[in-house]
């Protein structure tokens, strides 16, 4: 079949043609954000130069962006109709990907490990009433960390039917024993997971729960107030000083650049005046922000300046 090859500034997008529209086949190129064109011009092979007719980008072909470990965003045209299977796989580094109108058919595993994605954004229809910002970071979370292909839904993500089926999932993972799936881990090997410890296996899970329940508390749309309260019920406990510490782990190793993750773990009680001095003194160098938003809060919630902090450290 034959592909034809459109330039970008920093790499090009290959493409065929598909009966009236345009299926991007693959990308090669360096580029932090490709912004794929609503239409791609096709000439036929024999017909008189300038005679190339402009086609809509319909599809995205099965492993198109497989593996660009340098893409960071997409934004698609509100053309794109279907994307295919494995199309984004292991992007490590993709965090967004835009769509332009919501009428969109998915593959299998369209982001398959794609770790640090945050958000799959559509159009909000006039006169709807969805929180689509909030949408966009639930379904990231329902295709990387919850292993539900079938929450990838365009057309209902956000509404009151879609929220109760991903909180439905987000309770089945929250009520799984913390142990569940050790067994395996040890018949599979010390080479196929990070570790063969009951106890680190044990906090992994726990940590998976934590990211689900922080998540799912920063966009609590269609939330009932006594599922905040169970949430916030397990995530104070597992604070530092707690029980366990999973969720002062997860937001000191993975959300200090993410003010509004550390803002959450203060306001639902996870900052104590107890715990406060320990946060402060294991928040990451490399993280001034949450620092200093800690000690703002520690001065002005429990009565303790950071004068008095620095102080102690001195001690």
């Amino acid at each position: 079949m034959r592909e034809l090859e459109w330039k970008l500034r920093e790499g090009s997008l290959y493409y065929v043609r598909q009966g009236r529209g345009i299926e991007i086949t693959r990308y090669q190129g360096l580029a932090g954000q490709v912004i794929i064109p609503e239409t791609l011009p096709w000439e036929e092979e024999g017909k008189e130069e300038g005679g190339a007719e402009s086609l809509p980008v319909k599809q995205i072909g099965k492993k198109a962006f497989l593996s660009r470990k340098y893409l960071r965003s997409v934004l698609m045209p509100a053309s794109v109709e279907n994307v295919g299977d494995y199309a984004f796989a292991y992007c490590d580094g993709l965090r967004e990907v835009r769509f332009g109108g919501r009428d969109v058919h998915f593959g299998k595993a369209v982001f398959m490990e794609c770790r640090s994605l945050r958000g799959i954004y559509f159009p909000k229809k006039a006169g709807e009433d969805r929180d689509m910002e909030g949408a966009a970071a639930l379904l990231a979370a329902a295709v990387t960390r919850m292993d539900s292909p079938y929450l990838l839904d365009a057309g209902e993500a956000g509404n009151k039917e879609w929220l109760e089926k991903w909180d439905a999932r987000m309770l089945a993972i929250l009520g799984t024993a913390d142990d569940e799936g050790y067994s395996k881990q040890i018949l599979c090997g010390e080479e196929d997971y990070e570790s063969a410890d009951l106890e680190t296996f044990l906090s992994n899970s726990r940590k998976r729960k934590v990211r689900l329940m922080l998540l799912r508390l920063l966009w609590p749309m269609g939330l009932k107030e006594d599922g905040k309260d169970a949430l916030k019920r397990y995530l104070t406990e597992r604070t530092k000083g707690g029980m366990t510490e999973e969720t002062w782990e997860v937001v000191r190793d993975e959300y200090g650049d993410r003010r509004e993750y550390y803002e959450l773990f203060a306001s639902i009680g996870c900052l104590t005046k107890e715990n406060a001095p320990a946060v402060i003194a294991q928040t990451r160098e490399d993280d001034p922000e949450m620092k200093a938003f800690f000690l703002k809060y520690q001065a002005e919630h429990f009565g303790v300046a950071a004068a008095d902090f620095f102080d102690d450290l001195e001690l």
